[in-house]
């Protein structure tokens, strides 16, 4: 029976978990208003791009803009106090000078000047806490990102508690996996991390980043972070992708899934052994872990040099005279 045989020799073999990861921005702002009052501008739409100090929103300001007027009216008021104690003052001094008035009297002029300009440095005072708390009615943007959902409406009253958009830098992300507490031993940070698309195939490779120092007592698991680069932006925040943990690497030997026979629970391979009549296939008991892509790894019965017959499986027996035919293409010495 012609039949494809391959030599086995040791690879790397990885101990690899999958998982979905969650995607999460580092760079995620929640904008909420530090003041109360009505909507009366959106300035931006959900998914626009915005830099640090862009406006956002725009907020009812005549109360709080009447109350700086009327702060800056009596600050006028208080500078003409202020301007005619100096002026009362310098008199007294002039009449002290010249024998007309007491040194009481100077120091009720002095005492005069200084409480006015107290008063002055007050107003003063009051005034630019009134304008820093009127640039709050303006909500502009803490930092460059991109605008989420707006669940506000034009109109709508807004407290500080309100949420009004959030900020989002896709350029800094973060895969976040939850790992099950009876591997949590084994976590550590430097772990390589793959994430693959819906094929299967290669989109970034990272390294674990963050370990949590408990579990989640709901999920029983724990929380370990990735740095994910992100370029072209092709991850959003809160996207689920595949993610592979390899929790280690050591030489091994790999066969193809197609190989192995499973009977009564038990799995059989064929090796090609030589012997004075031909090449003999001779069935073969062995222990097999994990499937890693069309490859079983194999835990015991199997060393390195073997010469396994990879198709044909089905028709021979133990025994069977076999002769080697050239392997197909994509398979050789694993």
């Amino acid at each position: 029976m012609p039949v494809e045989i391959v030599t086995l020799a040791s690879s790397p073999v990885e101990d690899v978990t999958e998982f979905v990861g969650t995607v999460k921005s580092r760079r995620t702002s929640t904008i909420q208003s530090q003041v109360e009052g009505f909507l009366t501008r959106i300035a931006v739409t959900s998914g626009t791009r915005v830099n640090r100090g862009t406006l956002l929103f725009e907020i009812d300001s005549a109360t709080q803009q009447a109350a700086v007027a009327g702060l800056e009216s009596t600050k006028a008021a208080r500078e003409a106090d202020a301007a005619y104690a100096r002026q009362q003052a310098a008199r007294v001094k002039a009449l002290f000078e010249a024998g007309a008035a007491s040194q009481q009297e100077v120091e009720q002029s002095a005492t005069a000047v200084k409480t006015t300009e107290a008063q002055l440095r007050a107003i003063d005072d009051q005034i630019r806490q009134q304008r820093a708390e009127l640039a709050y009615y303006r909500v502009t943007a803490p930092a460059a990102g991109v605008v989420g959902d707006i669940p506000v409406r034009q109109g709508d009253r807004v407290t500080r508690s309100t949420p009004l958009t959030t900020i989002d830098d896709n350029s800094g992300m973060e895969i976040y996996l939850n790992i099950p507490v009876q591997r949590a031993p084994e976590l550590r940070t430097g772990l390589a991390v793959r994430v693959l698309n819906e094929a299967g195939e290669l989109l970034s490779a990272e390294k674990v980043t963050f370990v949590a120092g408990s579990v989640d007592d709901g999920t029983q698991t724990v929380l370990a972070k990735a740095a994910l680069g992100n370029p072209g932006g092709r991850f959003r925040t809160d996207q689920f992708v595949r993610a592979q943990l390899v929790w280690s690497s050591a030489p091994g030997l790999r066969i193809p899934v197609t190989a192995a026979l499973r009977i009564n629970g038990q799995y059989f391979v064929f090796v090609a052994e030589g012997g004075q009549g031909g090449t003999v296939a001779r069935q073969r008991p062995v222990t097999l872990g994990a499937v890693t892509g069309q490859d079983y790894v194999v835990t015991s019965g199997l060393k390195e040099g073997d010469r396994l017959i990879v198709s044909g499986i089905q028709k021979i027996g133990d025994g069977a005279p076999v002769q080697a035919m050239p392997p197909a293409a994509g398979t050789g010495a694993r």
